[in-house]
């Protein structure tokens, strides 16, 4: 099976933020997320994507179903809770492109999808005029109790990409995770990579 990917602009945008809104959902719920999400918030998220020229969102179609999504924005564009652990790491805010989040449906994962997602964001970025291209993971501990027996980070496959965590730089956002009854903060982790 072939999955068409494509960046999704305009109108086929409008169209797909709920699809893509869901998407978020049902593949954060899973760890090391362990997010536990709602339709309104992701909306409300989502929303900066519809309206920001610089934004990007990348979907990938088993024929109509869209099935993965992969998001991105200029940094300057984006929260300053990750604007601020860059700018102590000395990178310039404004030459770099924030690659979101890509969120794939576990049976399509492994067919070259999530190399696309980061193929078409840089390259968006690249025509910005960004130097830079970064992203964030959740950091979780080792002996969390809902770590799933197996589990093998994507970290190669980001670093097959030229990804390298950037030292001391540390975002800290709150949700609520599966099972819990309030938000709680969590690190995630930059990574970076020159464009």
């Amino acid at each position: 099976m072939t999955l068409r990917i494509e960046a999704l602009k305009g109108d086929a945008l409008a169209a797909a933020i709920d699809d893509v809104a869901r998407l978020r959902i049902a593949v954060f719920r899973d760890w090391p997320y362990l997010y536990d999400g709602d339709l309104d918030y992701e909306r409300r998220y989502l929303r900066p994507y519809l309206d920001s020229p610089g934004a990007i969102v990348v979907g990938a179609f088993d024929g109509d179903r869209l099935v993965g999504a992969a998001t991105g924005t200029p940094m300057a564009d984006h929260a300053d809770d990750l604007a601020a652990p860059l700018a102590g790491a000395g990178i310039p805010v404004d030459k770099t492109f924030y690659c979101a989040e890509s969120v794939l449906l576990p049976a399509y994962r492994g067919r070259g999808a999530g190399h696309r997602f980061f193929d078409l964001r840089e390259a968006h970025g690249r025509a910005l005029g960004a130097v830079w291209s970064v992203f964030c993971s959740v950091v979780r501990p080792a002996d969390h109790p809902l770590r799933p027996a197996g589990y093998r980070p994507l970290d190669a496959f980001w670093r097959a990409r030229g990804y390298a965590p950037l030292d001391g730089a540390v975002a800290r956002f709150s949700w609520k995770d599966v099972g819990e009854s309030k938000a709680t903060e969590k690190p995630l982790q930059l990574w970076i990579r020159r464009l």
